[in-house]
């Protein structure tokens, strides 16, 4: 974690900087948060809607990008923070302080470890997921190489390491705050749509950040809902990418919420 945010640093030294470094960055997060936010999120965690194999799949190794730990222990944890939500055995319960709800929490003992497996008995029996559980940092390697290929060959400004530091540690450092907050501001900052028994916010700007998971009130109030924004004003960016899917048929059997006030 230290390295990622030294790296993120140094990316943003005049040496590194180039258009194209601007641009992989940009189209590295749009692929990175909604690997996160439609593949680990609300697909493979809540089963919102159902997707053919590849798509799953596809969708799931965007968020393996993420280095947020692999995709079956990241569906274990957020299964079991959905069940004791801001309780005292919620790994990152928000009544604890903001500090400790971003990021802290990963930095002790985590007892919900040790629920993982029996929260995860879908994901456990996919050879794919198992795979992908114990090898996701490895898909940061191809990535860098074409990156850091692709900067040597085209003679970018700060080359193909410049290209490598705003594509990895840059953007890394970004998902993972922007995913931060919504275990932290999003329990402490905005309005509450529904009276759900947590400490779950709607919180408009980390749901633009975040694509739609700033609408955290709504989706505890409705997990299992693929759409997070519920009211007219609620921009959810990730929502719109399941309709385009539905579109095109590739996703079926979506649960949305509705807001009746």
């Amino acid at each position: 974690m230290l390295a990622m945010h030294v790296g993120a640093v140094a990316a943003l030294l005049p040496r590194f900087w180039s258009w194209q470094a601007l641009v992989v960055l940009g189209a590295l997060y749009w692929t990175t948060v909604l690997g996160v936010t439609l593949g680990l999120h609300r697909l493979a965690a809540h089963r919102s809607f159902q997707a053919p194999a590849w798509v799953e799949r596809g969708l799931v190794l965007m968020g393996a990008l993420a280095c947020q730990s692999g995709p079956i222990e990241w569906v274990g944890l957020h299964r079991h923070h959905h069940k004791y939500s801001d309780q005292p055995n919620d790994h990152h319960d928000a009544a604890r302080g903001l500090w400790w709800a971003h990021s802290d929490w990963m930095l002790h003992e985590i007892p919900a470890l040790r629920h993982v497996e029996r929260l995860t008995g879908d994901l456990q029996r996919d050879p794919f997921y198992r795979w992908l559980d114990r090898w996701f940092l490895l898909v940061q390697l191809p990535l860098a190489a074409a990156l850091y290929g692709y900067g040597e060959w085209a003679g970018v400004h700060g080359g193909g390491l410049g290209l490598v530091l705003w594509g990895i540690p840059l953007r890394l450092v970004l998902v993972y705050h922007v995913t931060w907050l919504v275990n932290s501001a999003t329990h402490a900052l905005g309005y509450r749509n529904f009276d759900s028994p947590d400490l779950s916010r709607n919180c408009w700007w980390v749901a633009i950040l975040s694509f739609g998971e700033g609408w955290h009130n709504n989706h505890h109030a409705f997990p299992h809902s693929a759409r997070h924004g519920l009211r007219w004003f609620e921009i959810d960016i990730t929502w719109l990418h399941i309709r385009l899917l539905q579109v095109l048929g590739l996703a079926r059997r979506v649960r949305v919420a509705r807001y009746r006030p």
